[in-house]
């Protein structure tokens, strides 16, 4: 039984909440124009209800003045009557003053004779008991009732009075009809401005309604989809931002789509070329080896004593042709994974890189300056910067037939100190690029790897020769954890 009052607490909350989130929800159903329209009827509501309070109280007021100035002309009446009668007597006078009060309006007057006698009719005909206006709004308008007595004197004489009755109904029927003018005016007014309005914003939302549509096309994949500008600057602006980003996806697609036919065809080609070093470079070794192994069994076979010069000769066959099949594997790893990244500093990596070309490109120099790096910037950035600088070295021996090529890497921090970025440079003294280079396999990938860590590609000619720039933004507390890193010890080859 004490639970009972606790539940009750508990659960009452949860059902005014789904109360109100339920009216939220069938206001959020409504469609816009429709949302619209309800708030201009509502306005429109609010403003009759004020416009009817201050018509009340003007009329109010001005029922008041009337009946103040209808009454304020009794009295002149009286003394112009009593003036002008030429032989008054009580009951002459009275019958008169009588007959004049019975055109007054907003108020009635009864005169009575000196005994308090009612003289005459209290009305000549039945206008006064003819009202249009309904009880409600008289009760609203008309004011307390109010009566006056006014003494009628003759010659000196008190021949009777005039009771005074305020009448306020003529002025309310005249306020009453001019209010159910106003009102139907209104109507009529308001009617036709919620049919312009309901047009306005059917025309207004039109427009909307294709963007709607448009956003629908691109949730598909239909990069197609396009906006004609609508008559609104506002909304022409919006048309024009659609289109353009229309028009990016589409072609961000194809990028893709050509990107990823790149990516087959590049895997395709790598294959292709590691099974061709295979077979040219393993596939003789592994010959020589098994004929070198053959002629050692024959040897040992033999009747008489081992030759040991052919022994020996064949071990150093043997042995030069394992020296050659190991180093066509470390080349074929280290292009496949550079194997000192992520085991020595950065800096070192790319100074072993640029000593392997000038191996293998003799009749070329080249040259670096790397200092200031930290020891890592993270396996991302760092293959990245390999893979950058290796492939604008070969593009500039292969393509530029350059002679001096200069790789620089350095991390520069910004001036606020709240980013990192790591800055590459290659420029060479080649022939630099023709005005209709096309984007290959090497540039593609370069610009995806950059541009997928945030940074910046450029390619430009140097005149001589052509340099690429490379800015990439690094965290700095990354930057510092791996500069502040203990260097692990090289491995053995």
């Amino acid at each position: 039984m004490t639970m009972m009052p606790k539940t009750t607490q508990f659960d009452s909350p949860p059902i005014a909440r789904a109360g109100t989130s339920g009216r939220a929800s069938i206001w959020a159903a409504l469609p816009t124009r429709t949302r619209l329209i309800l708030v201009v009827i509502f306005i429109d509501l609010i403003a009759a209800i004020v416009s009817c309070g201050v018509m009340v109280l003007n009329a109010r007021s001005a029922v008041k003045v009337e009946m103040n100035a209808t009454r304020a002309t009794v009295e002149p009446r009286v003394a112009d009557t009593i003036r002008m009668a030429r032989s008054p007597t009580p009951e002459s006078l009275l019958h008169t003053l009588d007959l004049r009060f019975q055109t007054l309006r907003h108020v009635r007057v009864a005169v009575f004779d000196a005994s308090g006698a009612r003289t005459g009719s209290v009305l000549s005909d039945g206008r006064r008991d003819r009202h249009v206006a309904p009880a409600w709004f008289v009760a609203l308008i008309a004011p307390p009732p109010e009566q006056h007595e006014l003494p009628i004197v003759a010659n000196g004489e008190r021949i009777g009075k005039a009771v005074i009755t305020e009448e306020p109904l003529d002025e309310i029927d005249e306020v009453w009809g001019y209010a159910v003018s106003l009102s139907l005016a209104g109507l009529l007014l308001n009617f036709a401005v919620l049919v312009a309005l309901a047009i306005a914003f059917g025309r207004v939302l039109r427009p909307l309604e294709r963007l709607a549509d448009g956003l629908t096309q691109l949730e598909r994949h239909d990069y197609t989809a396009h906006l004609d500008p609508p008559a609104s600057r506002e909304l022409a602006v919006i048309a024009e931002r659609f289109n353009s980003v229309a028009g990016a996806l589409g072609e961000a697609r194809a990028a893709n789509g050509r990107l990823n036919r790149q990516l087959l065809t590049a895997q395709d080609d790598e294959g292709r070329r590691i099974a061709l070093e295979l077979h040219d470079e393993f596939g003789p070794c592994l010959f020589a080896l098994e004929a070198n192994a053959a002629s050692v069994a024959r040897i040992a076979e033999g009747t008489n004593a081992p030759d040991r010069a052919k022994l020996a000769a064949r071990a150093a066959d043997i042995g030069g042709i394992v020296g050659q099949v190991q180093t066509r594997n470390r080349e074929l790893l280290n292009r496949l994974r550079p194997h000192a990244l992520g085991q020595v500093p950065l800096a070192e990596c790319l100074n072993l890189l640029l000593a392997d070309f000038g191996r293998r490109h003799p009749n070329t120099r080249f040259s670096g300056s790397f200092d200031g790096l930290a020891r890592t910037y993270g396996d991302l950035v760092d293959l990245t910067v390999f893979r950058c600088i290796q492939e604008s070295m070969t593009n500039a021996v292969r393509h530029g037939s350059a002679t001096d090529i200069r790789a620089e890497a350095r991390a520069r921090r910004e001036p606020d100190g709240s980013d990192t970025v790591l800055q590459v440079s290659v420029r060479d003294d080649g022939v630099g690029l023709p005005p209709d280079h096309g984007t290959g396999l090497g540039l593609s990938g370069m610009r995806e790897r950059v541009e997928a860590l945030d940074g910046v590609f450029e390619l430009d000619n140097a005149a001589p020769g052509a340099v690429v720039r490379i800015a990439i933004p690094i965290d700095p507390e990354r930057g510092e954890e791996a500069r502040s890193a203990d260097p692990p010890s090289p491995p053995s080859s």
